[in-house]
């Protein structure tokens, strides 16, 4: 019967599970390989599963942990842990394999330990630098090779921690590990299928998240990849917010003044190019309009709409490099929609007339400056036009010398 309770006892009170697994760890010493093998081998007498927070406690404490995440004090506890190790990369990239390799044999600890991170990173303000500084490099090993998921991040966005600049301190260690195990599109891909992708700036507190804070902390801190690509973000962000608004502008039938103003003020508020937004425009425009599927009406139907049109595309052609993109755009559109393939000299010259576009950039387009997309067909339907173009530009130029 004693034997029986004492056998229940250590089955299920955390501190004997803890006595034997620092035993263990002691007996093992900081030889992480040995380490590996005795947590393999123990898995098999003690319960992981009732005990697995006190498990990964000890693995990176040394000891279980007290709310807040100091260490109980009457608890009996180890150095073989995380926090008691080396601080650089390759100790952590040890440290990795072995929770690895524990993950991969006992499968049902992946959800406990996915809890201990998330209570550890809310518990960042209780342990020193130096460990914290551990974790993140452990935490972004662990998230590299897929141990961990990336909505474990959610934790960083606590209020207190945000607030005293923990979370971003520790997000620069965590970013680093994980860049350096990856790369930055590996990085991004894992915080798109989260949804973190656009919440980064949250490691800071309110008055503080703009792309410019964000990309000067960073960047100072060496991690300009990240930077670029938060930056990034926001620009696709806006450029998203800019063509959704355009497109109910323009079906309410706002004036085009109004939305010359809004275009103009996102541009200038969000950094974006006048080639990105004709772009933007060109694309609003044509989705519009529920087109012909006829080829002999639908030139027709395109140039009365893009006639009507016109000024607000002239707004922003103002630099020749915008032009240009617009004609490229063009020429992509009327490929991509087969019916439209006759209708593109018609589009251009239209918005010659209307000066949207100049004579230098359509000859540039011609001359070497056109996508490859059925380049033959508009080449030959522009010919004429181009022709005509290069004449009145020498006409002009002898009239001018005439003139002097």
């Amino acid at each position: 019967k004693l034997e029986y309770r004492k056998f229940y006892k250590e089955r299920f009170d955390p501190t004997q599970f803890q006595d034997c697994i620092i035993q263990g760890l002691t007996e093992t010493g900081t030889d992480l390989e040995a380490v590996a093998k005795f947590l393999d081998a123990s898995g098999a007498k003690l319960d992981y599963r009732r005990y697995a927070e006190t498990l990964f406690d000890i693995l990176v404490a040394g000891g279980m942990l007290a709310p807040g995440g100091t260490l109980a004090d009457d608890m009996t506890r180890t150095d073989v842990c995380v926090f008691a190790a080396q601080e650089d990369l390759e100790t952590m990239q040890a440290f990795a394999q072995v929770f690895n390799k524990l993950i991969r044999r006992y499968k049902y600890l992946e959800k406990g330990f996915e809890d201990e991170v998330k209570k550890l990173l809310l518990f960042l303000k209780g342990f020193s630098e130096s460990e914290r500084n551990k974790l993140a490099m452990l935490t972004g090993i662990l998230l590299a090779n897929g141990t961990l998921n990336a909505s474990i991040l959610n934790s960083l966005y606590n209020e207190n921690l945000v607030k005293e600049g923990v979370s971003a301190a520790f997000a620069v260690k965590l970013f680093k590990s994980w860049i350096n195990e990856k790369d930055i599109n590996a990085v991004a891909v894992s915080l798109r299928k989260v949804n973190m992708d656009n919440r980064l700036m949250e490691l800071f507190p309110a008055n503080k998240q703009s792309v410019e804070h964000f990309s000067k902390y960073f960047t100072e801190a060496g991690l300009k990849e990240l930077s670029e690509y938060v930056r990034n973000q926001q620009t696709i962000g806006a450029r998203k917010e800019l063509q959704k608004e355009l497109q109910e502008q323009m079906s309410r039938g706002d004036p085009f003044k109004d939305i010359i103003l809004y275009v103009k003020e996102e541009m200038k508020k969000n950094n974006i190019s006048e080639q990105t937004v004709i772009a933007i425009i060109w694309s609003s425009v044509m989705s519009t309009v529920e087109w012909n599927k006829k080829e002999e009406l639908v030139a027709e139907q395109a140039i009365k709409h893009l006639k009507q049109y016109s000024p607000l595309l002239a707004a922003f052609t103002t630099q020749g490099q915008s032009e240009l993109t617009l004609l490229l755009k063009i020429q992509e559109y009327c490929y991509d929609n087969i019916h439209f393939m006759k209708a593109f000299q018609k589009i251009v010259v239209l918005f010659y007339k209307a000066e949207v576009l100049s004579e230098e950039p359509i000859l540039k387009w011609y001359k070497d400056a056109h996508l490859a997309k059925g380049k033959s067909v508009f080449l030959e339907q522009m010919k004429k036009f181009v022709e005509w173009l290069k004449n009145a530009e020498e006409e002009s130029e002898s009239e001018a010398e005439e003139g002097d």
